[in-house]
């Protein structure tokens, strides 16, 4: 691998850099962003190799070209890619939704070269600064393969994951958005409405809330202060399967609220239970790995 191209240089895309500039010290980084002041920092902390705001004709020597925008900019990034020759570089993404990024990949990429992935990794934090190269150690990283790639393409950015310490599965797009529709999107629709309803109650009530926060809340609020843009834009493109979710949570949630207003004590516990059982499983299955928290905001 001689040089890539990330497009965004925020948590994850920082990250891919820091990973690549220790697993393969020989590769050229060059980082693409469209902000200013994001590229100053990444020229401090030297980051890459070469800084641009905008894509041109060097992307055609990067083998990799990692794309690590908020979705939204997906479209105007597939529209200046497609101008160039790119049948020797391979294509990838980092986005939290996949169906309609392949809808979306396929009225501009024609050749085999876009594989779909999404590393499940993250902190609240965004930016340059915050990266850090263990964000992908022993997680997930979701390739949903479709007809713009092959074998392999997907072995070959599969190596690279699993290089940077992530593990690899292969998931059908729409199977992956229903998955990350009940385990991320909706966890962090209700973190951004709980936080959003404690602030909208009187101000001695509020002032109170942030005085007196328990962990629980302040977990919701840690959550709720993830980029607002990126959540945005998840929420839009996983619509479907958010709100096919969100119908079967507010019917678990109705009924939670009818056995509290008839005293049912036994269906409360026997649920409480229940969900402490699936903690565990989760710890057990090594997905509550404390990651040391080098971020800042900027």
């Amino acid at each position: 691998m001689n040089q890539i191209s990330i497009i965004g240089a925020g948590l994850i895309g920082s990250s891919i850099a820091r990973n690549v500039s220790h697993h393969y010290p020989k590769c050229k980084i060059q980082i693409i962003d469209n902000s200013k002041s994001v590229l100053k920092i990444c020229k401090k902390i030297k980051l890459g190799n070469f800084f641009k705001r905008k894509i041109d004709s060097d992307i055609n020597k990067s083998q990799f070209i990692f794309i690590c925008t908020p979705i939204s900019s997906y479209k105007t990034i597939f529209s200046s890619l497609q101008k160039f020759d790119l049948k020797n570089s391979l294509i990838t993404d980092v986005g939290s939704s996949k169906t309609k990024v392949i809808e979306l990949a396929k009225k501009y990429f024609k050749g085999k070269f876009f594989v779909p992935g999404h590393p499940v990794a993250g902190t609240e934090y965004s930016g340059p600064r915050s990266g850090f190269k263990e964000l992908f150690k022993n997680r997930w990283c979701i390739l949903t393969p479709c007809s713009l790639c092959n074998k392999k393409k997907i072995l070959s950015i599969s190596k690279i994951w699993k290089k940077f310490g992530s593990k690899i599965t292969i998931m059908n797009a729409r199977h992956h958005d229903s998955i990350m529709a009940i385990t991320s999107h909706i966890p962090h629709l209700i973190a951004y409405n709980i936080v959003g309803t404690a602030f909208d109650l009187g101000k001695k009530l509020k002032s109170e809330v942030i005085q007196f926060s328990a962990s629980g809340f302040r977990d919701f609020t840690r959550i709720a202060s993830s980029d607002p843009t990126m959540w945005r834009d998840i929420m839009l493109t996983n619509k479907k399967e958010i709100l096919s979710m969100l119908t079967k949570f507010n019917k678990d949630l109705n009924r939670l609220k009818t056995a509290i207003q008839n005293d049912d004590g036994k269906y409360l516990f026997n649920k409480f239970k229940k969900t402490r059982e699936i903690r565990n499983n989760i710890i057990k299955a090594g997905q509550d790995i404390n990651l040391p928290n080098f971020g800042r905001k900027n």
